[in-house]
């Protein structure tokens, strides 16, 4: 048996499986704000509007003053935003708007068609602010793709967390965002997600090792023979994961390196170990664990689909309706210099992260 399957360096783009489409880990280290939210620091040198050189260690992507994502559709999946560091102003076409982060999650179905922006508000006008997230986009069966948009919210302290200890006191946490594990299970996910039907088998947890600290992945509770749960390990931070599957004296290993994913073996269990070379460094890794959805993948960017009648269908709409136009004056909003984390939905109900 072999624990990892196939194997791949985590580059601007991450491989991912069905029913994961796409994965980006952004990790930001914007400088001192300029009491507008914007940074203190001239921008020459930068591709104003299209930003990703990471240049100075932040980019700008694609907003002018505020960095982010300003007013941009989506059609036919959903994106999940796990924001561990900085904040995100979130607008959208509904009305909605939320400012969000520091360990908050917003998981987001497009449905039928939204228009979004998400902006990364510099507060701090002392400090710098730095920025990490990771965005991940799920796919929707057909059955679901036309569903009214909807966004919920998982606050920092709605999300569970696993800590285990070993007897040398090295530590492993689990941040739990999709999935049961064990004893700790997350907030619902949307009512139209993939991640909903008991049968997905979906997953998403960070994992947090200390240097020498073991965790065990439990075996998958779903899947079959001919429709396995699949899942990926990608080692974003520190020197890596040995990886063993099974209980047997002479079981298989396998290891990872920081930096690099891998797709592991299905219906296993597979105990993981940080790498320890004695400087104190532990490992990170980000799970994404999922059931195929198994039908046909239509894509051509903020559009996911079954057929390319239906992506060319996606642009009509959106030149026809603009998924509900765009309530805003401005295509990139935020929402102030008050670090307030909070969700106003668009049926008018608001809640706080506190």
């Amino acid at each position: 048996m072999t624990v990892v399957l196939e194997r791949f360096p985590l580059g601007p783009q991450w491989p991912t499986i069905d029913p994961f489409l796409f994965v980006a880990h952004h990790d930001d280290a914007y400088p001192v704000g300029d009491g507008q939210l914007r940074p203190a620091v001239p921008l020459t040198g930068r591709t104003i509007g299209s930003d990703f050189s990471g240049r100075d260690g932040w980019s700008m992507y694609h907003g002018s003053g505020v960095p982010g994502f300003p007013q941009h559709p989506h059609r036919g999946f959903e994106t999940v935003t796990y924001v561990r560091q900085g904040l995100v102003d979130h607008s959208d076409s509904m009305g909605a708007t939320a400012r969000y982060g520091r360990g908050d999650t917003q998981w987001m179905t497009a449905g039928r068609g939204i228009q979004h922006a998400e902006m990364f508000p510099l507060v701090d006008d002392a400090g710098p602010n730095p920025l990490e997230l990771f965005q991940i986009w799920v796919n929707l069966p057909a059955a679901d793709k036309m569903v009214e948009p909807y966004f919920t919210m998982f606050w920092d302290h709605h999300t569970p967390r696993v800590v285990h200890k070993d007897d040398d006191g090295r530590a492993a946490e689990v941040t739990v965002i999709a999935g049961r594990l064990g004893d700790a299970e997350p907030p619902a996910p949307p009512p139209n997600s993939w991640a909903a039907r008991a049968e997905s088998d979906l997953a998403i947890w960070h994992v947090k090792l200390e240097a020498g600290a073991s965790f065990t992945l439990p075996e998958p509770s779903g899947g079959t023979p001919d429709n396995p749960t699949l899942r990926m390990l990608y080692v974003f931070e520190g020197e890596g994961i040995e990886l063993a599957a099974g209980t047997a004296a002479d079981r298989p290993t396998d290891r990872l390196s920081g930096g690099e994913g891998g797709l592991l073996a299905p219906g296993i269990a597979v105990d993981l170990r940080a790498l320890d070379r004695g400087n104190g460094i532990g490992t990170e890794a980000l799970l994404m664990q999922g059931r195929p959805i198994g039908e046909p993948v239509a894509r051509y960017g903020p559009f996911v689909m079954n057929t390319e009648a239906e992506i060319n269908q996606a642009f009509a709409d959106y030149r026809d309706t603009e998924f509900g136009g765009w309530p805003w004056a401005d295509p990139a909003p935020d929402h102030g210099s008050d670090p307030t984390r909070f969700a106003l939905h668009a049926d008018g109900h608001r809640e706080t992260a506190d």
